[in-house]
């Protein structure tokens, strides 16, 4: 059984930083790629950034571009979001999911985490 488990989302400034992370379990991940996603309040779940689980593969929402990094430990089965510059656009639940394939920016992925509350005041 396919686990994703964020955790990291706070309250934290405008300007600040903070790290997601996503713990995987309940499978081999190998070929598969693990996205971030984000639903802000009354505003359409959106993409934010992916990454391959074994090729050096990322890819990021233009919107976040330059300011988030995506990582991955395969050793530990985590993958990691550093947010910075934080503005309060990018107050949202932020949910880990994981998909057999490439990177895509659709909700087209297979297993789903239970999401982290991140509040960025201004």
């Amino acid at each position: 059984q396919v686990q994703l488990v964020e955790s990291g989302g706070r309250l934290v400034q405008a300007g600040g930083s903070l790290r997601l992370s996503c713990a995987a379990s309940g499978r081999t991940f190998s070929g598969h790629s693990m996205g971030w996603f984000r639903r802000a309040p009354g505003k359409e779940r959106e993409f934010v950034a992916g990454i391959r689980w074994t090729e050096p593969e990322t890819y990021y929402a233009s919107s976040v571009k330059g300011r988030f990094t995506i990582s991955r430990d395969s050793a530990k089965n985590t993958v990691a979001l550093q947010m910075n510059s934080l503005k309060p656009e990018d107050t949202a639940v932020y949910y880990c999911a994981s998909r057999l394939g490439g990177i895509r920016t659709t909700g087209d992925y297979a297993y789903w985490g239970q999401g982290t509350q991140v509040t960025v005041s201004s």
